[in-house]
């Protein structure tokens, strides 16, 4: 994956939950992400929470806690976002272990990459796989 000159990642998903803590504990107990850092306000909103998973991230918030991203996404619809894991089997085993809605259960591609796709508690789709597309020259 390209990324910055220090090795990091430059593309972040960015989701907005109407229960953020719920789609982490989702994200992190079901679909095997890591909780790297989680911001809440006062009222106890998520106003920035990041989540690994491998090389890669995303960033989620709580939708409903003001400024121009979360006005700007009030009427977003659900997003897509593609992992790349190493056991696609295994994964899928956990996210069915934890009540995750399967869309696809793991899929030969005929493009080689070995495939399942999931729907979280608040309707994104997650698509996990083998394939890692090569960014750099």
């Amino acid at each position: 994956m390209a990324g910055t000159a220090d090795g990091r990642p430059s593309i972040f998903p960015t989701l907005l939950y109407a229960d953020a803590k719920a789609a982490i504990r989702q994200l992190t107990e079901a679909l095997g992400f890591t909780e790297l850092s989680v911001y809440e306000g006062e009222d106890g909103a998520v106003l920035h929470a990041e989540l690994v998973q491998g090389n890669g991230a995303v960033m989620i918030g709580s939708k409903g806690r003001g400024g121009v991203f979360d006005s700007a996404m009030r009427d977003a619809g659900p997003a897509g976002v593609y992992v790349v894991v190493d056991d696609v089997d295994a994964h899928h085993r956990r996210a069915v272990d934890h009540g995750v809605e399967i869309l696809m259960p793991p899929t030969d591609q005929d493009y080689g990459s070995r495939d399942y796709m999931a729907r979280d508690a608040e309707g994104n789709i997650w698509s996990f796989g083998t394939y890692a597309p090569q960014t750099t020259g």
